[in-house]
C-alpha cells in the first residue's frame, strides 16, 4: 500500500474514533482534482507506457496473492456474520484462479489495440481544410460498486488502456480487499513512472463520500454504477455528474417449437448454472407451447438445484420426480442471481416478444430455434443491449466478446450500449487544420 493511501486511511480511521474531524466534501473534492492532474499525465502515455503498466500490475497482482486472498478471507467473514446471501459471496470471493483471471483480462487488454487517437472519420473539404475526429480518453472516470472487487481491476485497467484516471467506490463489503487492491495498483503505477493518482477510492468516506462524488460535476467526467437496482437508481437520480447506466439484468430465454432438445438443455443449464451471481445469468425461461423439450429441460436444471417457479400450463408439463413453485408477477419481474429460474410456456412467438417486451430490462435476451425467420424476427424485434442466437446468455461479457475486460453492460441508448470496454472510455475530438483559411 502506498504511503499517501496509508496515510489518508489512517486519517479516516482517526476520525471514526473522534480524534479528529474529517470535511468529506473536501477530502472528495481534492481526491478529483488529484485525479484531473494525473488524467492529464494518462492522456500524453502512449500505448508502450499503458501496456507495460498493465503487465506491471498483473506481476504484482499474483506477487501479492497472499495478502489479496488473506483480505478478502475477512470481507467474506465479515459478509457471513452480517446475513449476506450466497449470490454476494460468490460475487464478493477471491480465489487463486479467479485472481489468475484478473491478470489474463490485464495481459488480454495489453494486446488490443488503443482506442486513443483512432480516427473515426476524417476529409480535406474543398476550401482545404484537413477535418478528422479521433478518440481521445473521457478524462476522469468515476464508478460507484458493491461486493465486486474483481470490477476494482478491471475498471482500472481499463481506465488506464484508455489514458483516463479513475476513481473508485467499491463499497463496505469489499473494504479489506478493495483497500489492498488499490495500493497495489498505485504503487505498480508509481513504480513504472505513471502518475499513482491515475487510481484512487473514495471507500473511506463510505456513503457520505459517495454522495460528493455524484456531485463532483467538473471534477469528474463520468460516472458508472455497477451493482443492483437501488445502487443504480440512485445513481442516476441523485448525481449531478454525467452517468452511463448500467443495468439490472431480468434476462430472458425462449425455446421456440423448433429448438432442438440437446442444445436446449446444453444452453440452459450453462445460462443459468454456470454462474447465477451474474447479470447475464437467465432468469426466465418461455418454451412454445408445442415443444417437447421443457420435461428435459427442467429434469436437468432441477438436478442441479435450480428451483423452478412456473406457470400453469409448464407446471402440467413437468415430468415425474420434479416439483416447482407457482409463479406470480414478482417472479417475472425478479432478477434472482440465484439459483432460482421463472418458466412459462407461450402459444407464439409473438406472444414471447410481448412477454418480454414488458418484463424485460433491456440486459440480454436469447432465442433456441432452427427456424431462420423466427430468429431474424427476435433480431430485430427485441430491444436490448444484446440479443443472442443458439447460445448461452453467459457470452454478454465485455472478455467473451474480445474487448479484454468490461466497466460493465450498459443498457442505456446514449454513448455506450452493452459491454463497456476500451472505446467506450473515450470520447471523441474535432481537429481541424488549415493554412490560413478563413470562414466568408
Amino acid at each position: 500500500m502506498t504511503d499517501t493511501v496509508a496515510h489518508e486511511t489512517a486519517s479516516a480511521a482517526d476520525a471514526l474514533a473522534g480524534a479528529q474531524p474529517v470535511d468529506v466534501e473536501a477530502a472528495v473534492l481534492a481526491i478529483g482534482d488529484r485525479a484531473r492532474r494525473a488524467s492529464r499525465a494518462m492522456a500524453r502515455a502512449n500505448r508502450a507506457w499503458k501496456d507495460r503498466a498493465l503487465r506491471a500490475i498483473g506481476s504484482a497482482l499474483k506477487e501479492h496473492e497472499a495478502a489479496i486472498l488473506a483480505a478478502n478471507a475477512k470481507d467474506l467473514e465479515e459478509g457471513r456474520a452480517n446475513g449476506t446471501t450466497t449470490a454476494l459471496l460468490d460475487r464478493l470471493a477471491l480465489t487463486p484462479a479467479r485472481i489468475d483471471g484478473l491478470v489474463s483480462a490485464l495481459e488480454n487488454l495489453a494486446g488490443l489495440p488503443d482506442p486513443v487517437g483512432n480516427v473515426v472519420r476524417g476529409q480535406t473539404l474543398p476550401n482545404g481544410l484537413r477535418m478528422r475526429q479521433v478518440n481521445v480518453p473521457m478524462g476522469v472516470v468515476a464508478a460507484i460498486y458493491e461486493a465486486r472487487p474483481n470490477v476494482t481491476v478491471d475498471i482500472a485497467g481499463l481506465a488506464l488502456k484508455s489514458g483516463n484516471a479513475v476513481i473508485l467506490r467499491g463499497g463496505s463489503a469489499a473494504a479489506h480487499t478493495n483497500r489492498e487492491l488499490v495500493g497495489i495498483l498505485r504503487d505498480t503505477l508509481a513504480a513504472v513512472g505513471l502518475p499513482e493518482d491515475a487510481v484512487q477510492t473514495v471507500d473511506e468516506f463510505g456513503r457520505p463520500g459517495a454522495e460528493v462524488l455524484m456531485r463532483a460535476r467538473g471534477r469528474v467526467d463520468v460516472l458508472i454504477p455497477r451493482g443492483g437496482r437501488e445502487l443504480i437508481q440512485n445513481v442516476v437520480l441523485n448525481s449531478t455528474v454525467p452517468v452511463i447506466e448500467t443495468g439490472e439484468g431480468n434476462v430472458h430465454i425462449f425455446v421456440d417449437e423448433s429448438a432442438d432438445e440437446e442444445m436446449a438443455v446444453n444452453i440452459l443449464l450453462n445460462a443459468k448454472t454456470q454462474r447465477p451471481s451474474v447479470c447475464n445469468t437467465v432468469e426466465t425461461l418461455l418454451v412454445h407451447s408445442k415443444s417437447t423439450v421443457l420435461p428435459a429441460v427442467a429434469r436437468a436444471l432441477a438436478e442441479r438445484g435450480v428451483r423452478l417457479h412456473l406457470d400453469g400450463r409448464s407446471m402440467g408439463a413437468l415430468p415425474a420426480g420434479v416439483d416447482g413453485v407457482p409463479a406470480t408477477d414478482f417472479d417475472w419481474a425478479t432478477e434472482y442471481m440465484d439459483l432460482d429460474l421463472a418458466v412459462a410456456t407461450v402459444d407464439s412467438l409473438d406472444e414471447a416478444l410481448e412477454h418480454i417486451r414488458r418484463w424485460s430490462t433491456g440486459h440480454t435476451e436469447a432465442i433456441i430455434t432452427n427456424d431462420l425467420g423466427n430468429a431474424e424476427r427476435f433480431i430485430a424485434e427485441i430491444d436490448s443491449a444484446a440479443v443472442i442466437v443458439n447460445a448461452s446468455t453467459r457470452f454478454t461479457d465485455g472478455g467473451e466478446l474480445g474487448l479484454g475486460a468490461e466497466v460493465g453492460i450498459s443498457t442505456q441508448k446514449l454513448h455506450a450500449r452493452g459491454p463497456m470496454g476500451l472505446t467506450e472510455l473515450t470520447t471523441t475530438k474535432w481537429i481541424v487544420q488549415g493554412e490560413g483559411q478563413v470562414r466568408g
